[in-house]
């Protein structure tokens, strides 16, 4: 399929679904709800900002997702105050609060390392991954599972890698996908993507995605599955899958007890960007709460109608053999790092400042419209919705989660919609 750039309005009509009643009872029976499931909301977000969500004082947010009516929030920082920013609390990589209202949890797991992915896990427990090498006191490396009420480790759960870091992960049913920079996990090599027992943390056997990068080391940046858990998408510094090519993006089929690479694929990717991005462009996936399409965002450095740098590109997910992207949304020249679908926008930040702005060099081409770090695009035609609340650029918008109740966003600076907003805030529904 050809590429078709946002700034051109496509005549095409894609259906946009809300996530599927089978979906949603497939994952009943195994006991977990979807983390993509929560994510379809009925329209898009405010401009403004709640009042009550704490502010977060140093670092940067890297991670958030929710469990029960608890957000719990990861990154690297330190110290967080209350909404009123009259009570102050030491929080070392991890924090969780209360969504009604933001009151601060007594969540306090001491993590030596930030945390740079969260997941929903059952009973009231979160899964935790990042750069940390011990776990209140006790060697963990790279990924853990603790208990929301209490901080501990949930014991049965032993997972640990071998060095580097837990980038994104993601929990479907009986397993968690962890993906990262690592190249084993529980001494078993997996260059960058595993699948484990969601209980006690071992490492399927049926499921090696045998990522590999000539010349470089394999990192997967993020990764996302569809509801029902049929479909893994992978993003990163990688050529090949299972000795096929697959250049940064690859696509599994991981429903069956067997999960194994597809034969869906793209090229999309293989056109270089600023020589500084030599192994990897890609940033952030999502797929929409259907479970039909796929976004992928990037940095590069280069400016290119053509080329895949410093845009937001849509995918159909479904099908086999060679995809183009659906549509492409550029920036001019700036990095896009995450991605929430939620049925009537795709959201997408970075530190950019333009969107429909494919003949943009750092600057506003023909067609451009204004997007002060944070933009949200139109599911069928990959334009700028009207939606622009603004934020401080810094490096970027690092998380997305979207919820039944608005768009939870995490960075690393502190002016959301207009308003003071600590390092997170929630964009409610209208």
């Amino acid at each position: 399929m050809p590429v078709v750039s946002a700034s051109i309005r496509t005549s095409s009509c894609v259906t946009r679904r809300l996530v599927g009643i089978a979906a949603v009872a497939a994952a009943l029976l195994v006991g977990v709800l979807p983390a993509s499931a929560e994510r379809a909301q009925p329209r898009v977000v405010s401009e403004r900002p709640v009042n009550w969500t704490p502010h977060i004082l140093d670092g940067t947010v890297y991670a958030i997702t929710t469990v029960g009516d608890t957000v719990v929030v990861g990154g690297s920082f330190t110290e967080a105050t209350d909404a009123s920013r009259q009570a102050r609390f030491r929080r070392h990589h991890l924090l969780a609060f209360r969504a009604r209202d933001g009151q601060m949890s007594r969540l306090e797991a001491r993590l030596d390392g930030p945390v740079h992915a969260l997941a929903p896990g059952p009973d009231g427990t979160v899964y935790v991954g990042g750069s940390f090498r011990t776990v209140n006191g006790v060697g963990q490396r790279g990924v853990t599972q603790l208990r929301l009420d209490t901080g501990e480790r949930v014991p049965g759960f032993r997972a640990a890698t071998n060095w580097g870091t837990v980038r994104t992960l993601a929990h479907r049913g009986k397993w968690v996908y962890i993906g990262g920079t690592f190249s084993s996990v529980n001494g078993e090599p997996r260059a960058g993507l595993a699948r484990l027992d969601a209980t006690s943390g071992a490492v399927d056997s049926g499921f090696d995605a045998a990522l590999t990068l000539p010349g470089g080391r394999v990192a997967v940046q993020e990764l996302a599955v569809t509801p029902d858990g049929g479909r893994l998408v992978a993003i990163g510094a990688f050529s090949h899958a299972d000795g096929l090519r697959r250049p940064q993006v690859a696509m599994f089929d991981t429903g069956g007890r067997e999960a194994g690479l597809s034969r869906w694929f793209t090229d999309a990717y293989e056109k270089p960007c600023a020589p500084i991005f030599r192994h990897s462009y890609v940033r952030g996936v999502d797929f929409s709460p259907d479970g039909s399409y796929f976004v992928v965002v990037t940095t590069g450095g280069r400016t290119h109608p053509d080329e895949l740098c410093d845009t937001a590109a849509r995918f159909d997910a479904t099908g086999t053999g060679l995809h183009r992207p659906r549509w492409v949304n550029h920036t001019g020249g700036h990095s896009l790092y995450s991605a929430a679908i939620t049925g009537p926008a795709v959201y997408v930040g970075g530190h950019e400042r333009w969107h429909d702005n494919p003949r943009g060099r750092k600057s506003a081409g023909p067609g451009a419209v204004s997007r002060e770090g944070i933009a949200a695009l139109d599911p069928v035609t990959g334009k700028a919705l009207s939606w622009n609340p603004g934020r401080a650029r810094g490096v970027g918008v690092q998380s997305f989660h979207a919820t039944a109740d608005g768009l939870y966003v995490g960075s690393d600076t502190t002016r959301l919609g207009g308003v003071y907003r600590g390092r997170i805030g929630m964009f409610p529904l209208r």
